[in-house]
């Protein structure tokens, strides 16, 4: 009788652990969905559209490269990346409609049929975790000249978000370090036009220098580029103002998750 006793307790036990261990497995929560460099795919789709008056008359000419971010992975958090990058870029494939109402009705009011034109050129850089977009984008409305405007776009893709560069600061040691860099070579720049810096720059230019983190930034396999647009900086006849810095001075003034998201060793 006490074997039958012995071997009962037995057989609970083990029942037990059974139940135990089927609860644990249904409950459980699945790993999150790795998402490796192969999971994505950036590339440059050119859209081209013109626009016509009722008569006519050629009202825009667009040309725009517009990044997109692709996968074919179905999975949850991989479209919730694609979705995030893309939605910044939709809005240029309907600005060449909102363009040619603005110039239909400038033709209209001033009886000109000079045709606008709308471009913009992008190039990309790409790492395991970072996608990099550098825009020129060019648009003639009327006038002396054409406007030109530097844009940038910079994407983690781990955490599916676009981030400025404060994030990549240790303690603010980065940002002031392209500032000193920034200094530097606009100095050097003013130097071999044979000007003073506030001759051949604004009189303020240090302090939009100071700002830099708020115009376009950008990065390549070199480094990061800061970008000014013609009238930020200096005069329009001096042009875009593009300063690079090397991946070597910043290397130690980046923050541990700045490294990682740069690929910096």
């Amino acid at each position: 009788m006490s074997t039958m006793i012995a071997l009962f307790l037995v057989l609970s036990t083990l029942a037990g652990c059974a139940s135990e261990t089927l609860i644990n497995v249904k409950n459980s929560v699945p790993p999150p969905t790795p998402l490796s460099a192969d999971t994505f795919q950036v590339e440059l789709e050119r859209f081209e559209e013109t626009y016509y008056d009722e008569d006519g008359a050629e009202l825009v000419v667009c040309s725009y490269e517009i990044p997109v971010l692709k996968a074919a992975s179905e999975d949850e958090a991989v479209l919730s990346r694609v979705a995030a990058f893309n939605e910044p870029f939709a809005s240029w494939r309907t600005n060449g409609e909102t363009l040619a109402k603005t110039a239909q009705e400038n033709r209209e009011l001033m009886g000109t049929s000079a045709s606008y034109t709308d471009e913009l050129r992008c190039s990309i850089y790409r790492t395991e975790r970072l996608i990099s977009v550098a825009g020129t984008y060019y648009t003639y409305t009327g006038g002396a000249h054409p406007n030109t405007i530097l844009m940038g776009w910079n994407f983690d893709l781990e955490t599916g978000t676009y981030f400025t560069p404060a994030m990549l600061d240790a303690d603010s040691k980065f940002h002031d370090t392209v500032l000193q860099s920034l200094k530097e070579q606009a100095r050097q720049r003013a130097k071999e036009a044979e000007m003073q810096p506030k001759e051949f720059f604004w009189e303020d230019y240090q302090d939009t220098l100071a700002n830099w983190s708020n115009y376009p930034v950008s990065f390549d396999e070199e480094g990061m580029t800061v970008g000014f647009s013609p009238y930020e900086l200096a005069c329009y006849a001096a042009g875009p103002q593009v300063f690079q810095i090397p991946y070597a001075e910043l290397r130690d003034c980046l923050s541990e998750q700045g490294r990682a998201l740069l690929g910096v060793d």
